[in-house]
């Protein structure tokens, strides 16, 4: 069955960064693709960053020019390399598989980034 296991979460103070995994099995890795969304409290889940199988990539504006969303479709993993974090970066980040269509369809556990200082 698909199993997406994220890590890397942790405490961080403004201005730092970290860099999450989500390793990924269960499915042809590099047929898909793949996404981050982040819960911070009392908001919504919100689609962070997106790769295709091409390795074509999305972010929303928040978070452009300072993450990044690779894949390595050898070690069936994706990562988001977080730079210069600030506070409202604190949420629960989760890896998503897409399906052909694009729409979710399989999520991993969450891993908790909180940004302070």
């Amino acid at each position: 069955q698909v199993q997406l296991v994220e890590s890397g979460g942790d405490l961080v103070q403004p201005g730092g960064s970290l860099r999450l995994s989500c390793e990924a099995s269960g499915f042809t890795f590099s047929d898909y693709a793949m996404s981050w969304y982040r819960q911070a409290p009392g908001n919504e889940r919100e689609v962070v960053a997106t790769i295709v199988s091409s390795g074509k990539t999305k972010y929303i504006p928040a978070v452009k020019d300072r993450f990044t969303i690779s894949r390595d479709n050898g070690k069936s993993t994706v990562y988001l390399q977080m730079n210069s974090l600030k506070p409202d970066d604190t949420a629960v980040y989760y890896c998503v598989k897409r399906d052909r269509m694009g729409n979710d369809e399989y999520w991993g556990q969450g891993t908790q980034v909180t940004v302070s200082a």
